[in-house]
């Protein structure tokens, strides 16, 4: 298991360090396609920033700023493009894992993302970029794959400690990669290999890079992964799994039996278990959207009320990071096994909550008092990074525990017949796409409150909308408990 878990690890800060390299250089190359194009208004990228133009005009009537913020907007699109397109995909990539084989769909899926960093290199147009952004989005599975597999692989009773090294990933991901697409991109290769060769993006160097990245991790896990679907585990004759809030496959909301509850019983029904995984999605959907909106819109608080530049953007991010990957290392692997995933979930949501109003009460103190503004953006910056470091990885690793587990019957020796709803992969790559559709709305819901309300109530909203979920998660595992 151990060795399983380091070759998955690893491929994850391969695939991830690719994944954020060009999350920093959207602006920009957006900018470069605008100076290209801008000869021609009936091109692509005109009627698509016409449109954002129509629509942030809805809601954000002062020209101040109005073209930087089509641009930010239209970035925020782009990204909901990739994580629309994974709500679609990620069930059908998981449903193929569970028939054929977790190895052979991920190798497949490499294929594509490959084929995307290759359309990137040579994206002259807008529309070729868009191309290889919808190729990517169709193609990415690493991480629910990642999950899929370290869930084959870990028991129920370590399923938690398996599942945060995807958290640790990218916490450390996100650290780095963005600095570094943005240090290559300040070192622009010439726009054609040669006099014979094909033009190339203004960002071919990090678009360069990713390849590399994706070539070297697709080789990696075709030499080392091994295969794991239908890897199953047998308790030894005698001995018993020690029953936690963690280790039953079939732990509630609340992570299983606790505050003087009764003991659950060792199996729930598999319509039980179907019952929580929809809840479960549900829960994924409503914390990302409200979470992706807070992240995307950020970056406009300390623009608008800070007047923070890119490099300010990125320390405050890169800390959000680090404490993350710091808490995920440290606290959250070692108390989840005590007090359970759904109550490690919960106090991650509160501590969103918290944030939130913190980042509410900001805009009134900037200007009277902008030592507390600061120091306001700092206890969130901490509160999020909990949160950040707690909620999905939780949540996932109770997605995963509802699931069947395959293996044999201990009195047979016949391999467990899964439930087709209970399949890891489709279960998984369900789960997945709920949250990925929560991302592709969430920013523009928050862009839209932003310009129409203000920051304040935006994120003041937003925290309420946290605690109701809080609360809903606490009331479904009272319920489940009972």
């Amino acid at each position: 298991m151990a060795r399983v878990e380091t070759i998955v690890f690893l491929s994850l800060v391969l695939d991830l360090f690719a994944f954020t390299i060009p999350l920093p250089l959207f602006p920009r190359l957006i900018e470069w396609y605008t100076l290209r194009e801008t000869s021609d208004p009936s091109g692509f990228l005109s009627r698509t920033l016409q449109s954002v133009s129509f629509v942030r005009s809805l809601f954000y009537k002062s020209s101040a700023h109005s073209q930087r913020w089509d641009v930010v907007l239209l970035g925020g699109l782009m990204g909901s493009v990739f994580s629309t397109l994974q709500f679609f995909v990620s069930p059908k990539i998981g449903s193929l894992s569970d028939k054929y084989g977790r190895k052979r769909v991920l190798l497949v899926t490499m294929i594509g993302n490959i084929m995307s960093a290759i359309v990137w290199t040579q994206s002259t147009t807008f529309a070729s970029y868009m191309l290889s952004r919808v190729i990517g989005g169709l193609s990415e599975g690493n991480v629910q794959l990642a999950i899929a597999i370290l869930s084959d692989v870990s028991t129920p009773a370590n399923r938690s400690k398996a599942l945060a090294h995807v958290g640790i990933a990218f916490a450390i991901c996100f650290c780095i990669g963005p600095p570094i697409g943005a240090y290559f991109a300040s070192r622009p290769l010439p726009h054609s290999m040669d006099s014979w060769g094909p033009e190339l993006n203004v960002y071919a160097a990090p678009a360069f890079l990713t390849l590399i990245l994706l070539v070297a991790e697709t080789v990696f896990l075709m030499l080392f992964l091994p295969e794991t679907r239908g890897r199953g585990h047998t308790v030894d004759q005698g001995k018993e799994q020690p029953e936690s809030p963690s280790t039953t496959p079939h732990a509630t909301i609340n992570g299983g039996a606790s505050n003087g509850s009764p003991k659950l019983p060792r199996k729930f029904s598999v319509e039980q278990r179907i019952e929580t995984l929809k809840s479960l999605r549900r829960l994924h959907f409503q914390f990302l959207g409200i979470f992706s909106g807070m992240e995307f819109t950020l970056t406009f608080l300390t623009f608008d009320l800070l007047d923070w530049n890119n490099k300010q953007n990125g320390m405050l991010i890169g800390s959000i990071g680090i404490i993350s990957a710091l808490l995920q290392g440290g606290y959250v692997r070692r108390a989840t096994s005590k007090i359970g995933e759904g109550v490690m979930a919960r106090r991650g949501v509160s501590s969103c909550a918290a944030g939130l109003f913190l980042l509410a009460l900001l805009p009134r103190h900037v200007t009277m008092n902008p030592k507390l503004a600061i120091k306001l953006l700092q206890g969130g910056a901490v509160c999020l990074a909990f949160t950040s470091a707690t909620v999905v990885n939780s949540l996932t690793a109770l997605a995963s525990l509802q699931c069947d587990e395959g293996g044999s019957d201990d009195v047979t020796g016949k391999p467990i017949e899964e439930h087709p709803q209970l399949a890891k992969g489709k279960a998984l790559g369900q789960f997945r796409s709920s949250g990925q559709l929560g991302r592709a709305i969430g920013p523009l819901l928050a862009c839209a409150s932003y310009w129409t309300f203000g920051p304040s109530i935006t994120y003041g909203v937003s925290g309420l909308a946290m605690l109701t979920i809080s609360a809903g998660m606490k009331s479904i595992a009272a319920k489940k408990s009972s």
